[in-house]
C-alpha cells in the first residue's frame, strides 16, 4: 500500500488546514490509520490513531483541535486540524499498520506562523 499525503501549507495561528492521505490500496483492511508529525529537530511523535472499528487516540496536545477521519470508499484518511498553534508546525506523515507491518507515505509540511 502507498500512501500519499496532502493539503500542507502556511497559516496563521487560530487558522484551519485539512490534511488528507489517499491510499492505492483498502485502508479498510488496514488495523490502524494515523497521522504522525515531526518537527525540526524532534523525534516524530503520534498526532493521531484510527483503529479499524472507528475507535481513537489523540496526543494530549491536539486533543479537542484536530479531528482524525476516514472514508474507506475512498480509501482516504483524513486529519482536520483547528486553532493551529505555531507549535504544530511540523512535517505530518500519515501512517497505515498491518499485522506487524507499517506503511509511510511522504509528510506534507505544515507551517503555523504567529
Amino acid at each position: 500500500v502507498q500512501l500519499q499525503a496532502s493539503g500542507g501549507g502556511l497559516v496563521q495561528a487560530g487558522g484551519s488546514l485539512r490534511l488528507s492521505c489517499a491510499a492505492s490500496g483498502s485502508i479498510g483492511s488496514m488495523n490502524y490509520m494515523g497521522w504522525y508529525r515531526q518537527a525540526p529537530g524532534k523525534q516524530r511523535e503520534l498526532v493521531a490513531l484510527m483503529s479499524n472499528i472507528g475507535s481513537t487516540n489523540y496526543a494530549d496536545s491536539v486533543k479537542g483541535r484536530f479531528t482524525i477521519s476516514r472514508d474507506n470508499a475512498k480509501n482516504t484518511v483524513y486529519l482536520q486540524m483547528n486553532v493551529l498553534k505555531p507549535e504544530d508546525t511540523a512535517v505530518y506523515y500519515c501512517n497505515g499498520y498491518y499485522r506487524g507491518s507499517n506503511y509511510w507515505g511522504k509528510g506534507t509540511l505544515v507551517t503555523v506562523s504567529s
